[in-house]
Formats: structure tokens, C-alpha cells, sequence
């Protein structure tokens, strides 16, 4: 759905500069000497594809796997707001542009750079451009997902990897990987609530049951976290859990 944005983009702007200019607003004569005005269907167009990108950024690609897991992160080391919901976005984003980046050169290179250079029509372009993506979800979905969607949808069975509508494939992708970021934050978040566990019953022994055991885990818990390098680790878990 990204790389459909961008076509679509491309193709507005390669049609827009094959004429003599981009018309945002026509105007048609009427009777009487009356005008009507109407937006163009270029530009209506193009800000549909715009209001779509964050929808495909966040639903086509590694996005939600990897902002679930560094949040759940967050929430283990006890940190508040630190780092601040900018800066886990920001890793989010860059992070899934390096996981998707083989994705990206593939659709460009087998789509929109072809119909750039009036190879291939637009309608190709499309088709061609949305099998690495097609591919790349396919590859993280779970065939008991697929089977659930397609028993809900009412198909009597499931279609070939190659037939899978995009109505079914997107919706059991995004399923999987929730499920998948919850499996990876389940596993981050045990050695740190050990550590609450431990400080919690130290406390509780000492008599010191006013005092929050989150405030004296957490420098336990950082000292743990870079000791072990943990961003490191998180880093590259995610980005070798997407098997392509």
C-alpha cells in the first residue's frame, strides 16, 4: 500500500507534467455567462493517496512490531517517558525503513522505475510493485490467521499464496504481528520484573514498606539493561525477527 502511495503520487505529477499545467481548480462556462468551479480530480486524488500513507506506513510494514515491543520496553525498565514517545517513533521509523529497505528497492525496481521509463503502464507498475509487499506480509503472517479471516470472510478455503486478496492478507497480517510483538515483549519484560520481584520482597523483609520498590529497581534495572547492551540486542532481535 506505501509503495501504491508513492505510484500514485508519481503518476499525478508524470500525467501533470504532460500537460501544460496542473489545473488545482477548473473553471466551466455556464449559462447565462455563470462560471462553475471545480477541484480538479488530480488534486482530489493526490490527497487521497496522502491521508493514506500513515494507515500504510503503520499497517503494510514492520512498523507495529517494532513501536509495540520498544513500548513495552519502556514500560519494563519503568522509565516514565523516557526516551519520549518522538524519539521510540523516530527509532520505529528508521528502524523499519532499514528491515523493509530490500522491500523498497524491489517494488521500485520492478515497478515504478520501469513505468518511469515508459516501459510498463500503470496498471503493471501496480501489479508489480505490490508483490514484494504482497510477499514480504505473506512471509510474517500465520497460516492459522489466514484460515481464521478466510472461515470469517465465508471463502470455503483458503486461496494460494498468490490469490490471497489483500482484504484478507492485510488484516491476518496485522493480527500475526501483534501477536508476535506481545510473544517478544513477554520475553523482554521477565528478567525485569524478576528484578521488581526481588527488590519487592527485599523491602517487604526489611520493613521498609513505605519505600516503592520501583524506585529502588530502577538503577538495578538500567545497570542490567547496559551491562548487557541491551539496545544492541533489542535492535538487532527485531530486525533478524522478520524472516523474508
Amino acid at each position: 500500500m506505501l509503495l501504491f502511495c508513492v505510484i500514485g503520487v508519481g503518476l499525478l505529477f508524470s500525467n501533470a507534467d504532460a500537460q501544460t499545467g496542473f489545473a488545482a481548480v477548473t473553471v466551466t462556462p455556464g449559462t447565462g455567462g455563470a462560471q462553475t468551479y471545480s477541484v480538479s480530480i488530480q488534486i482530489l486524488l493526490l490527497m487521497t493517496v496522502l491521508s493514506l500513507l500513515p494507515a500504510a506506513l503503520i499497517m503494510m510494514t514492520s512498523f507495529t512490531r517494532v513501536i509495540i515491543v520498544l513500548a513495552i520496553l519502556r514500560q519494563a525498565l519503568g522509565t516514565a517517558q523516557t526516551p519520549s514517545n518522538q524519539i521510540l517513533i523516530g527509532l520505529g521509523l528508521f528502524l523499519s525503513l532499514f528491515i523493509m529497505a530490500p522491500v523498497f528497492e524491489q517494488a521500485y525496481d520492478t515497478g515504478l522505475k520501469p513505468y518511469l521509463d515508459e516501459q510498463i503502464d500503470a496498471e503493471q507498475a501496480v501489479e508489480n510493485a505490490a508483490k514484494p509487499f504482497r510477499q514480504f506480509m505473506l512471509d510474517q503472517t500465520r497460516q492459522a490467521d489466514l484460515l481464521m479471516f478466510t472461515r470469517i470472510s465465508g471463502r470455503s478455503s483458503l486461496p494460494s499464496r498468490d490469490e490471497v486478496p489483500f482484504t484478507l492478507l492485510l488484516p491476518s497480517f496485522v493480527t500475526s504481528e501483534l501477536k508476535t510483538a506481545f510473544q517478544i515483549g513477554f520475553l523482554i519484560f521477565l528478567p525485569f520484573l524478576v528484578i521488581d520481584l526481588v527488590v519487592a520482597s527485599v523491602l517487604m523483609a526489611m520493613g521498609m514498606m513505605m519505600l516503592s520498590p520501583m524506585i529502588i529497581s530502577l538503577p538495578f534495572k538500567l545497570m542490567l539493561f547496559v551491562l548487557v547492551d541491551g539496545w544492541s540486542l533489542i535492535m538487532g532481535t527485531l530486525a533478524s525477527s522478520f524472516y523474508m
